[in-house]
């Protein structure tokens, strides 16, 4: 296999120094036109292109590159997130590496430092549901770094969140507004930071609606869409319940699969906006988070810090929006 050229080869092509063909590859415009038109010229006829995993080692230099690690390469959620990370990376002039922990606190670390390595200049992180170590643990430097969706415990971090406990609480008081009185929560395991702040907003709908918290109701085992079909479908049949607050977009796509096999509803709303929420008969809703938003301040945050932006970290909370579309009132018979 051919040996990829070198600004060595470049330098002897266009007979000139090394210096001068470095400065040119790194945007010095103060080179003479005929000798930039030389290397212009051997950089074509040879195809070289600069290295910039090795340019990013050198002091002074940047690899022109943002890690973005999030939890399910397969959720929509993660790739709404990250197509607008990308977006805001993409107009400074940077390349997006995106990498998938699958909620494995193990993998996560090893993606981390993985990208470390390779010397980006910023990170974006949704921790896992299990952190395998603490943050404090990381050997330093650690570049400009954002939580995404989920805090985690370090102090040298910005975060940006959604109103999870907010919007959970607004979807399962409307149930209880549409006269629902046993509303059962279907999400995620509480291992999970948004899980936790979803169902403590459940929780404190309840206590205002003047009902009762009943744990036979509260499923937190639903990671897949087939989980919550599964559990859903109990629900149906054990006519336990009188209503759903699904507390992901899995979740909720699970309930309608479940309804659609029992032949009948229940009141549901559902966290997360999803494309073919409005395709039911009613449509679904939903507590809506800006996810583009999320993922645009995120990636802002990091380019902030990298232009020398030295303000305290902090914490931003996004707020939620809830979209009644009337799934959330009682079948009509």
């Amino acid at each position: 296999m051919p040996r990829n050229p070198t600004m060595n080869d470049v330098a002897r092509e266009a007979r000139v120094s090394l210096k001068t063909v470095s400065r040119h590859v790194n945007g010095e415009t103060n080179i003479d036109p005929e000798l930039a038109a030389r290397i212009g010229a051997a950089i074509v006829k040879l195809g070289y292109r600069r290295n910039l995993s090795a340019a990013s080692i050198r002091p002074g230099r940047t690899s022109k590159t943002i890690g973005l690690v999030f939890s399910d390469l397969a959720n929509p959620y993660y790739s709404t997130l990250a197509r607008a990370v990308e977006s805001v990376a993409d107009t400074a002039g940077y390349l997006l590496t995106i990498a998938s922990s699958n909620e494995e606190g193990p993998r996560h670390d090893r993606l981390v430092d993985r990208l470390l390595e390779q010397r980006v200049d910023g990170l974006i992180v949704v921790p896992p549901r299990h952190a395998a170590r603490d943050w404090s643990e990381v050997p330093p430097p650690i570049p400009p770094l954002v939580f995404l969706d989920r805090p985690a415990l370090f102090s040298g971090a910005d975060a940006v969140l959604a109103d999870n406990a907010g919007g959970a609480r607004d979807a399962t008081l409307a149930l209880s507004r549409a006269g629902a009185r046993r509303i059962a929560f279907v999400g995620d395991s509480p291992d999970i930071h948004t899980m936790r702040e979803r169902h403590a907003g459940y929780v404190a709908a309840l206590a205002e609606a003047g009902m009762a918290v009943d744990d036979s109701l509260t499923i937190t085992t639903a990671h897949t869409r087939e989980q919550a079909e599964r559990a859903v479908g109990a629900l149906l049949r054990d006519d336990s319940a009188d209503a759903v607050f699904a507390a992901n977009n899995r979740s909720t796509i699970g309930a309608l699969l479940a309804f659609q096999q029992a032949g009948r509803r229940l009141p549901l709303v559902g966290f997360d906006d999803f494309e073919t929420s409005l395709l039911g008969n009613p449509p679904v809703s939903v507590v809506s988070q800006d996810i583009e938003l999320m993922g645009r301040t995120a990636a802002e945050s990091v380019l902030g810090r990298l232009r020398g932006d030295t303000s305290p970290v902090s914490t931003r909370v996004l707020p939620t929006r809830l979209i009644l579309r009337g799934s959330e009132k009682p079948e009509r018979n």
